[in-house]
């Protein structure tokens, strides 16, 4: 089996996680990468977070050379093409590439339609795309309004917007979604952000709709990863096509 396996790379499935808490988010991921080496039977998959010191020099050093990171974030830019490599350099990983980002795969901005197609309470419902957005690149803001959209086109919706809670339009600067409006919230996990700050600032907006679990939640989540680590694209020179 251990012969196998070495057939083809291993991989570090890699998240932010959540300083405040990093042992509970750090078991979260554990779960979902168990969850995703279930549709990759000949793949070692590890998971590490950048809240926890050292989590991914440890697992590269126990993964080996040659192996691959998937970045579960939603968006390219400087983690991942700067801030990783350096990590892995640092830690001494030979022959280590990093992955395009979960938040880049067109894969997952078709499920984002699904899910709101799905969950439609209503053909004239409003669905608003919550996303982190970042004061630093455009390319987070930039993701997000693609996926609105991708929902658009795929749902015929006439209102899919997204908003953020770094940068304008902020959430709770919303106006006008009612108590059909759907949110969805564009995160890979649950944590702070979609626990307590979108629900914060949606009521200050005074946002009447129902807010979905964050995409990276859904039950076809792991699939979707397992097929784009299968894939294996190499994270491009700008960091993510959409950004």
């Amino acid at each position: 089996m251990h012969h196998m396996k070495d057939a083809v790379p291993p991989v570090v499935i890699l998240a932010h996680g959540q300083p405040s808490d990093p042992a509970r988010a750090a078991a979260e991921l554990a779960g979902f990468a168990a969850q995703v080496a279930e549709h990759l039977p000949d793949r070692r998959v590890l998971a590490a977070t950048l809240a926890q010191a050292g989590a991914l020099a440890e697992a590269a050093a126990v993964a080996g050379a040659g192996g691959e990171v998937f970045p579960l974030f939603m968006a390219g830019g400087w983690f991942t093409r700067i801030h990783i490599p350096k990590r892995l350099a640092d830690a001494g990983a030979v022959g280590w590439r990093v992955l395009e980002p979960f938040g880049c795969d067109p894969a997952l901005h078709d499920l984002a339609a699904t899910i709101v197609a799905e969950a439609l309470p209503s053909p004239s419902a409003q669905v608003l795309v919550a996303a982190h957005g970042s004061s630093k690149s455009p390319a987070p803001a930039n993701i997000a309004h693609h996926v609105a959209k991708v929902i658009r086109a795929k749902t015929a919706l006439s209102r899919v917007e997204a908003a953020f809670i770094e940068q304008a339009p902020t959430l709770a600067s919303v106006q006008g979604y009612d108590v059909e409006s759907l949110c969805l919230p564009f995160f890979a996990a649950a944590g702070g952000h979609v626990n307590d700050d979108i629900p914060a600032a949606l009521a200050q907006a005074g946002f009447r709709g129902k807010i979905l679990p964050p995409l990276g939640l859904d039950r076809r989540a792991p699939e979707l990863v397992a097929a784009a680590i299968r894939r294996g694209q190499p994270i491009c020179a700008t960091g993510c096509r959409h950004g």
